[in-house]
């Protein structure tokens, strides 16, 4: 798709310039003399309040004209993104979210900004999406018990793997397992034989 590979190569464009930026010691969040760079506020006192301006300037880049608000979470690190059209940050199931939230990740890694890491979620994309994923899953577990067979999951990345194992590990009757390789990487669900 036409879309993806245009942010995988500004990804990896980005990232090259990160590097290329440290080498040389130029600190874009400090250049202010074009007024085209991320500014930082040097008043700012939280690296979650610096990230969330870093983000806020990225989102606008991406979706010109839009005005964007975002809320922050500081017990969970999480940033949320809300504005008119935004769906070209999203990308298609959310790959141009999960590109922005990789950039976001390295520049708080390389800038000590914080300790952990940044979760973004644009128009509540993320948070719905895990309803429907935690939804599916539960339903196709109960028909794994009913029908004794093993299920595949459509494949997701490994964060929403993750919530599937661990909301899975407490329903009876089945076990996980994720398999494949990347992009198709999934989770199988497995019916557990009951010992007599």
């Amino acid at each position: 798709m036409v879309e993806e590979k245009g942010i995988k190569d500004a990804l990896d464009l980005y990232v090259e310039s990160l590097e290329e930026e440290q080498k040389s010691n130029k600190l874009i969040e400090n250049n202010n003399k074009t007024g085209k760079n991320i500014e930082i506020d040097e008043e700012v006192t939280t690296g979650l309040e610096k990230v969330r301006k870093i983000l806020k300037k990225t989102i606008e880049l991406i979706c010109v004209g839009e005005n964007v608000k975002i809320n922050a979470d500081p017990n969970e690190l999480k940033l949320s993104v809300y504005g008119g059209d935004l769906g070209i940050a999203i990308g298609k199931d959310g790959k141009n979210m999960q590109a922005i939230e990789y950039i976001i990740n390295l520049i708080c890694k390389r800038k000590k900004l914080v300790n952990g890491t940044i979760i973004i979620d644009i128009k509540d994309y993320r948070r719905n999406r895990m309803k429907k994923i935690k939804k599916e899953a539960r339903e196709m577990a109960k028909k794994v018990v009913r029908e004794g067979k093993e299920i595949a999951l459509q494949p997701m990345c490994a964060y929403e793997r993750k919530i599937v194992h661990n909301i899975l590990s407490e329903f009876e009757g089945v076990n996980t397992k994720s398999k494949y390789e990347e992009p198709n990487r999934r989770i199988v669900i497995y019916p557990v034989k009951k010992s007599k």
